[in-house]
């Protein structure tokens, strides 16, 4: 068991993912855990997809680390749902968090960075993250829906991710919610009495960071840019050609300067970077 290579060829990875685009979602989660045992993860933020996958894992005894991103700026009632939904499956959520607090990253950027550079704070306290943890995995298990919107439509159910550009590592990305609807999701949370976070309730549609979703609830902000292109960019889709596929690297979309800028990798000192 666990003996396979790590990753997928193009032509593996296509092979797999039109074997399982009809598949159950429990089947394709069985063979992940097959193939990879704990060296998958699931990656959640709470959302109903997410929150759907973890269930069907723990019911099929597939023992998936789980983790989630905690910024330092979540919302109140995402921290509350973190506690309970471990307490409701059983097991620990393992929470990332960025190298500076809030308050460092003030010192070192300005106050309200989400403001005056959401993909700076976005990549600081999630994108940074999240590479450190898929690096130390084979397989990143995601709730990304087709239905969700136009540029996650084609996503596969099975794709080969690219972690990290410089030294070209690569890890299996899988899909397994990509053909739920909304309404699925959301029948199967109440049949099954999963906690989901009471703000759905309120007109949420997407619940992230406090700061950046206060004042957008009925249209479902998409405001972390640079973390939704990391979940959709640098995979090899088996539908598309790469050039169509991937973005130049990890940090996505972000100005040169940016990409290379010390603020991405604050001094310890905290001293002001001028």
């Amino acid at each position: 068991m666990h003996t396979e290579p790590s990753s997928l060829t193009s032509t593996e990875a296509k092979t797999l993912d039109e074997r399982f685009d009809q598949a159950r979602t429990e089947d394709v989660l069985g063979w992940a855990w097959e193939r990879f045992g704990a060296r998958a993860a699931i990656g959640t933020s709470f959302q109903g997809a997410g929150l759907v996958m973890m269930h069907l894992a723990k019911q099929n005894q597939f023992a998936f680390p789980v983790f989630t991103l905690d910024t330092g700026l979540l919302f109140p009632e995402t921290l509350e749902l973190k506690r309970r939904l471990e307490e409701f499956f059983g097991f620990k959520i393992e929470s990332l968090v960025p190298d500076i607090t809030v308050e460092e990253q003030a010192d070192i950027n300005g106050p309200e960075l989400w403001k005056s550079n959401p993909d700076l704070c976005c990549t600081i306290r999630k994108v940074l993250p999240l590479r450190d943890k898929l690096n130390d995995l084979d397989c990143w298990i995601t709730g990304l829906r087709r239905q969700q919107s136009d540029s996650r439509a084609k996503i596969g159910i099975v794709e080969v991710y690219t972690v990290d550009e410089s030294s070209g590592r690569e890890i299996v990305k899988l899909n397994p919610m990509a053909n739920w609807s909304r309404d699925a999701v959301w029948k199967y949370l109440k049949e099954h009495q999963i906690p989901f976070n009471p703000l759905h309730d309120r007109g949420y549609r997407s619940i992230g960071c406090l700061a950046v979703h206060t004042k957008n609830r009925q249209r479902g902000n998409r405001a972390c840019r640079a973390l939704d292109r990391v979940q959709q960019g640098r995979m090899r889709h088996p539908h598309l050609p790469a050039q169509e596929s991937g973005f130049p690297d990890l940090i996505h979309g972000l100005p040169v300067e940016t990409r290379k800028s010390e603020h991405l990798h604050p001094p310890r000192s905290l001293q002001q970077v001028r």
